[in-house]
């Protein structure tokens, strides 16, 4: 095959794999937010057809022999064309190995588990989505020895969400957050906690909707081309940088719980928007990896969004849609309630200080379910026996407990640490950007575009040209240390709780 034929084929490549992603993202985003609750079998029959058309795209002979040219003509093509047959042909020869039958049956079966789960998780019902949650442990075990049967096989997946992740690199960063932020949990539960009953008052969901139109403002998030919706588990779904949607979940006493879903949402949109247009339609659109855009979902979420800063900005916006719940609170108050650490059952609810142990005990639990150390019956109570271990909290029922996220039943097993990695690299991107320029001034006027274009300089724009490594290089000038991150939090907690 010529260089002129390789490249002409990947191009083909692309244009066909993003229609087919496409097509089957906006049927997954509509599974989760406007399909009637029966509609899941139909669906996964699709997807399930879908997803095997899209792997037989890129699993034949000729397109194997298109990017092996273009691989063997590094000097004779762009570093974008060079980078794109790069990651398809990492993608060829992880799902080479895969059987299109078992790949097929596999899309098809997390299609009909989602919406098991969500029926699950309403009636509290864990042994109904057990045998779907066996099946994709299995599956996941299975795929993992395809790839490399020399690794354990959680290693696999750990790498498949964040390239170089595995047990070795994981287990010292979890143990430091655990002996290092212990104490600090314990000094701050022996403080006495901020007022957060003005934030539990009744706020009508209709107000709420209009308050995240107003967030999204805030965040500076084109509405023209990024929506919002309503589902049971927020997510945000990028099908390119001019369709991006994110969707929250509305409590009608917990205005908080949806604010900041909103804003972790609207970090990973804002990330997805700002990739260069040159990368749409490509497979060079999108993030670097799972721990680099979780980076940007919590650098808002918390970073900027929990700040004092950002709190005097949020404090008028907030008044003027809810006059009687925020009637008489100042920006500090609403900055001390925003920021209220205490041991709790939820993760997406959790406080800043406490949420690194929340994932520390789904990547505990992942280890052991794919080394098969634990069965599916044995899950709950491993799960609640690691919340009393690691928080002191005790898991009242599933549905607060081992269902409250959605990411397993898709089979996302492995991507729960890109949380705690992303909140960590993003306390060193906050140091790299406070030294090119003070961002805290026009945060507190709640303008956030010169955030905005540091991140997208830095990480945004380079979609998936730059490895994630390079990248994160790229963004914080200098090595990852962990240790930053527990030292912003003790120091944040420390003042908060005058410790």
């Amino acid at each position: 095959m010529t260089l002129e034929a390789a490249i002409k084929r990947m191009n083909e490549l692309q244009s066909a794999q993003h229609a087919y992603d496409h097509a089957m993202g906006v049927l997954s985003l509509d599974g989760d937010t406007a399909a009637p609750s029966g509609s899941a079998r139909g669906r996964a029959e699709t997807m399930g057809y879908l997803s095997g058309v899209a792997y037989k795209l890129l699993i034949n002979d000729e397109v194997k022999e298109a990017l092996d040219t273009i691989l063997d003509h590094k000097a004779e093509v762009t570093p974008e064309q060079f980078r794109q047959a790069e990651l398809f042909k990492e993608s060829y020869d992880d799902s080479v190995r895969i059987p299109v039958e078992e790949y097929m049956a596999y899309s098809t079966l997390v299609t009909t588990a989602n919406a098991v789960w969500h029926e699950a998780k309403e009636k509290d019902d864990y042994p109904a989505f057990a045998p779907y949650l066996e099946k994709i442990i299995t599956y996941n075990r299975k795929f993992a020895a395809y790839k490399d049967a020399s690794k354990p096989a959680y290693d696999v997946l750990l790498d498949g969400y964040e390239k170089g992740s595995s047990t070795a690199t994981l287990d010292p960063f979890f143990d430091l957050l655990r002996v290092r932020l212990a104490p600090v949990i314990k000094a701050v539960a022996e403080k006495p906690a901020p007022d957060t009953s003005f934030l539990h008052q009744e706020y009508p969901i209709l107000t709420q909707r209009v308050f995240s139109d107003q967030l999204m403002r805030m965040m500076g998030i084109p509405r023209d081309r990024c929506s919002i919706a309503e589902t049971e588990h927020p997510f945000t779904n990028s099908f390119n940088k001019w369709d991006v949607r994110i969707t929250t979940n509305y409590c009608p006493t917990d205005v908080a719980d949806s604010m900041y879903s909103v804003i972790h949402e609207g970090g990973h949109a804002i990330y997805d928007l700002g990739t260069a247009d040159e990368y749409q339609f490509t497979n060079l659109a999108g993030g670097a990896s799972m721990g680099i855009h979780e980076s940007q979902s919590r650098f808002y979420e918390n970073i900027i969004g929990r700040s004092q800063a950002f709190c005097r900005a949020l404090l008028p916006v907030m008044q003027q849609l809810f006059p009687t719940q925020m009637e008489g609170v100042t920006a500090e108050q609403l900055y001390r309630a925003v920021n209220k650490a205490q041991p709790s059952l939820i993760r997406t609810m959790a406080d800043e200080l406490t949420y690194p142990m929340h994932i520390a005990i789904r990547y505990e639990m992942e280890k052991r379910m794919i080394s098969g150390d634990v069965n599916v019956n044995e899950l709950p109570a491993m799960w609640n026996a690691l919340y009393k271990e690691y928080l002191g909290v005790t898991v009242p029922c599933n549905r607060d407990g081992i269902l409250q996220d959605v990411h397993w039943a898709g089979g996302m097993i492995g991507y729960f640490p890109s949380y705690a990695l992303g909140s960590a690299y993003g306390v060193q991107m906050l140091s790299a950007m406070e030294k090119d320029f003070d961002p805290w001034p026009d945060v507190e006027k709640g303008n956030l575009s010169r955030v905005t274009a540091w991140l997208g300089e830095k990480i945004h724009r380079h979609g998936c040209f730059l490895t994630p490594s390079q990248v994160l290089r790229n963004a914080i000038g200098t090595d990852f240390d962990p240790a930053c991150y527990v030292d912003y939090l003790t120091e944040k907690f420390t003042g908060l709780y005058k410790l």
